[in-house]
């Protein structure tokens, strides 16, 4: 049985790969800073990639395009909470340029990920 289609796009494995960095990023915060920002910015980095694979497992084009808006949503709330959390100082300089490079390569595909769905391309992602 083969992987489902979701986890060989490349959109995807970018959202995973920023979801990751954010826990092992969180997982250190004490707990106060942890159970506040770090709650949300998890679930919101995780909610990209959860995003990507529940749209893809709709019936319907339109259905997936609805599913990669609100994981488009998901990535904004997570520069959000980002600010935030560099504000508050609990990101260090060195965490924030890969991050910022993950963040600035997947808004793009993301975008063309929606642009592509129910066309005749066949696209990564």
């Amino acid at each position: 049985m083969g992987r489902p289609n979701f986890q060989n796009l490349h959109v995807y494995g970018l959202s995973e790969r920023l979801a990751d960095a954010i826990w092992e990023i969180v997982s250190g915060w004490d707990p106060f800073p942890r159970e506040t920002v770090g709650k949300q910015l998890v679930k919101a980095a995780d909610s990209v990639g959860a995003n990507i694979a529940e749209g893809s497992a709709r019936g319907t084009y339109q259905d997936n395009r609805r599913f990669i808006r609100i994981a488009r949503g998901s990535l904004t709330e997570v520069q959000h909470w980002l600010r935030r959390a560099y504000k508050r100082k609990l990101l260090p300089d060195r965490d924030i340029e890969p991050l910022k490079a993950t963040i600035d390569e997947l808004a793009p595909r993301l975008n063309a990920y929606l642009n592509s769905i129910g066309t005749d391309k066949v696209g990564g992602g």
